[in-house]
């Protein structure tokens, strides 16, 4: 592929698709395109990561970053119908075809905007941020994530991440460590890590 999933503008043509996927027991219809990650299906390390995911104890909205076409907000939206998910990515092609997922999926809780890393919700303090990170961009990148998480959750908060071994887990882990004052592993399944990070008062 000539092009990454977390370029602004992609390049290749459009060539939308359908596919429907169980995730955390709710049966979604997902509108997908050529430009995206992870196209075809919904890939092994965000339905592992769905899996484990708890609701923090802080109440106030869910940050999904790096959304894609946005398996990770629309399944939190609907299983935590209380809360309110905003999802952001690089990508304007996955932005937009979040939003379609969004309507297409009936839900009124989860929105949509664009954001290199968390640029446009800086200012905004979330109860959790999940991600399931670009690790084609590099290192600098993902722990910029990191850190840009950190500073947006609100005391009490959690972080949510998985991350391969192979993509470097434990140097993964190591910079959460540095940021926060709890990181857990919570499950290792088939080589990818789900890790919990918890922002203390």
């Amino acid at each position: 592929m000539s092009e990454h999933y977390y370029e602004r503008h992609p390049t290749s043509e459009s060539n939308p698709t359908f596919f429907n996927a169980i995730l955390n027991t709710f049966t979604f219809t997902f509108q997908t395109d050529d430009g995206v990650f992870s196209k075809k299906q919904i890939d092994y390390g965000t339905k592992a990561l769905l899996a484990q995911f708890k609701q923090p104890k802080v109440m106030g909205e869910f940050l999904d970053v790096g959304c894609g076409y946005g398996p990770i907000g629309i399944t939190l939206a609907k299983q935590f119908p209380e809360r309110s998910i905003v999802m952001v990515d690089v990508n304007e092609r996955a932005i937009h075809l979040a939003q379609e997922n969004i309507e297409l999926n009936d839900l009124e809780n989860a929105k949509v905007r664009f954001s290199d890393g968390l640029s446009t919700v800086k200012d905004e303090q979330f109860a959790s941020v999940v991600t399931n990170p670009p690790f084609r961009a590099g290192k600098k990148v993902v722990h910029q994530i990191m850190e840009e998480s950190f500073d947006v959750l609100k005391p009490g908060g959690e972080l949510w991440v998985v991350v391969q071994k192979k993509q470097g887990a434990p140097s993964l882990k190591n910079k959460l460590e540095s940021l926060f004052s709890q990181v857990e592993t919570v499950n290792k399944d088939k080589g990818y890590y789900i890790l919990r990070a918890k922002k203390f008062d």
